[in-house]
């Protein structure tokens, strides 16, 4: 019959050989949901120029911000000048305001406001996740209000719901 301490020896080897075949495993936790690549360490995001037939003079400046404080806020990747293991670039593409609910006297109760962003993202080390897409968001307004008045308010509402969208595509694999 076993001893105690022949016992003890044999769960004690039992727990070292399953903690050290655990220890080649890489897995990454994230309360963002990101699933990012231990391998991806430096990120880059280039300006994003405003090409939409209207031009808003801050949209570019203030899309391109907003993207590099979402990627800062979910990941711990550094921000590189260059490009880095993956890059964000693109261009605004559309800007524009359109009727949308016309009420019985042929006027608009309702109009939406669309912005539009092409985005390229590349990833150097694995480039099945690479894309190029259009991201679209829209925010209705009530048509008795000028656009100007509301026009900074719908466009952090937009450039939030964009970023999003990219972040999510680019690092949340579900």
């Amino acid at each position: 019959m076993f001893s105690k301490f022949y016992i003890y020896y044999f769960r004690l080897l039992i727990i070292v050989v399953v903690a050290t075949s655990f220890a080649g495993c890489k897995i990454k936790y994230s309360f963002t949901g990101a699933s990012i690549s231990p391998e991806v360490k430096t990120v880059s995001v280039q300006y994003f120029q405003n090409r939409a037939s209207i031009v808003n003079p801050t949209l570019s400046q203030e899309f391109t911000d907003a993207l590099k404080d979402k990627i800062k806020g979910q990941t711990n990747l550094s921000f590189v000048n260059d490009l880095g293991d993956v890059n964000f670039e693109g261009e605004i593409t559309d800007y524009k305001t359109s009727p949308m609910a016309i009420t019985g006297d042929d006027r608009a109760a309702l109009n939406r406001f669309t912005i539009s962003i092409r985005v390229k993202y590349t990833n150097s080390l694995d480039v099945d996740q690479d894309f190029e897409k259009v991201f679209s968001r829209y925010q209705d307004y009530d048509s008795t209000h000028d656009l100007s008045s509301v026009e900074e308010e719908l466009i952090e509402l937009i450039i939030n719901d964009i970023t999003e969208d990219i972040f999510n595509d680019a690092f949340v694999n579900w």
